[in-house]
Formats: C-alpha cells, structure tokens, sequence
C-alpha cells in the first residue's frame, strides 16, 4: 500500500496576498521553526563530540565508570555553556 504525499508550494504572489497579521504569523512560525533547528544541530554536535570525547569502546553495550562520568562532565559542560550564553543574550536585551 503505497502513500502519496502533496506538497503545498506557496508563490510570492500568495505570500504577498496576505494580510499582515498572517504575515507576522508565519514570520514568527519559521523564525520558531529555524530556533528548534539550531538546537537540534547544537545537540547533534554535542551528541557527537561527547561520544568521540568519552566512548573508548563502542562494541561494549555497557558504559564503563569512566566513560559514565566523562559523559556526565561533558554534558554538564555542555548546559552550563548554553545557560551562561542564554544569559548572556538576555542581558544583552
């Protein structure tokens, strides 16, 4: 059983037809859109250095205590640098 997907393509002449208040609410839409991607990047890079970093073994199914605790440094380092960068941006607004 084989599903087809239909894709919507909206032309500028669409866009332009809009109102402003539709506008703005896809304007907030992609910028909300583009912040989730850019956290899922950072996560995937963080993901990935922190296995390389830490994972000594990846044919053992079971952490090691040191590779245990190397990920929790790395992930705590990880949040303290975004909490300290969100603060940073807020302080900056």
């Amino acid at each position: 059983m084989s599903q087809s997907t239909t894709s919507a393509n909206i032309s500028q002449a669409d866009l332009q037809n809009l109102d402003d208040n539709s506008k703005k609410d896809i304007m907030n839409f992609l910028e909300v859109e583009n912040s989730k991607q850019k956290v899922q990047m950072s996560i995937h890079q963080f993901t990935n250095m922190c296995f390389k970093q830490c994972i000594t073994n990846a044919t053992n199914p079971e952490l090691s205590a040191g590779e245990e605790q190397c990920l929790n440094n790395c992930v705590n380092r990880f949040l303290d640098t975004n909490i300290r960068i969100v603060k940073g941006l807020q302080n900056i607004q």
